[in-house]
């Protein structure tokens, strides 16, 4: 896409939240994945707006993602949820997938919070299982850096070494040991999806070094990694991956597994923000 054409349309989407968010200042946005919507319900003084309303903004068609931008309270924080993201597998190039990540940096947010669901390859994983994201392997076949670079965001060439914030890593363990839950942490392979993998893909990706495997997060993150955001994800194992996993699997099944850990994934979030200056 024209970089002018991005610019533009950054600036006319921050202009238009600035406009309906006032003079709160938010300390850190967060992206919420399949089935882990629930978060909102802990904010306080909740602003909702639906993505149907923010320009540039497109609505998700996957279950479990409602597709709202909601501003809140928690934690003496004010925070950015975005509740729901779009996927390429749906049909977006990955410059509209990473849109919202600039349109974060764009507003002066420093720090973003990725979560999703995926699927566990990890032996030593469970299904209820809360990962840590402490690095990431693109097997999507796309980076959403393609094409002119936007100079005004980030370089040419962004060193991706650190792209999961060492910093943030420790305030989530943090607030892990305040709320007493094992964190694990682990390597979150990226694919395009929609179909599922095949086994023997899952045994490739556990080759390569995979902990953890789903159809987000990676473009996100190189967005944010260019823009300058400081990153931390969180994975939730809603199911053990092809191969391992005895059974069929199914997106229902994930988004019930994601609704059975809700408390612990809203109380270890509820204590990252605390944590966070």
């Amino acid at each position: 896409m024209n970089p002018e054409i991005v610019y533009k349309n950054l600036e006319e989407t921050t202009q238009f939240l600035k406009d309906k968010i006032g003079g709160r200042e938010i300390h850190a946005a967060i992206t919420l994945g399949s089935g882990l919507g629930l978060f909102t319900d802990s904010m306080e003084n909740k602003l909702v707006i639906s993505y149907n309303d923010i320009p540039h903004f497109h609505t998700t068609t996957v279950a479990g993602h409602s597709g709202e931008m909601i501003i809140g309270d928690i934690s003496g924080k004010t925070i950015l949820a975005l509740k729901g993201r779009i996927h390429a597998y749906e049909g977006h190039s990955f410059e509209e997938v990473v849109f919202p990540t600039r349109v974060i940096k764009s507003l002066g947010i420093k720090n973003l919070v990725l979560t999703n669901a995926s699927g566990g390859m990890n032996p030593k994983y469970k299904e209820g299982d809360l990962v840590l994201i402490k690095d990431h392997i693109n097997l999507t076949g796309n980076n959403p850096l393609l094409g002119p670079n936007l100079e005004k965001l980030g370089p040419r060439f962004p060193d991706m070494s650190t792209t999961w914030t060492p910093e943030l890593i420790e305030v989530m363990h943090s607030a892990a040991n305040g709320i007493k839950f094992p964190l694990k942490e682990g390597v979150y392979v990226g694919v395009l999806g929609p179909s599922y993998e095949t086994p023997a893909e899952i045994k490739m990706y556990q080759a390569l070094g995979g902990d953890m495997v789903g159809m987000s997060t990676v473009a996100e993150a190189i967005a944010a990694r260019h823009c300058g955001l400081k990153l931390v994800g969180i994975s939730c194992i809603t199911n053990m991956a092809a191969g391992i996993h005895q059974g069929e699997l199914d997106h229902a099944d994930i988004k019930e597994q994601a609704n059975r850990i809700k408390e612990v994934f809203v109380d270890l979030l509820k204590e990252f923000f605390r944590y966070l200056n």
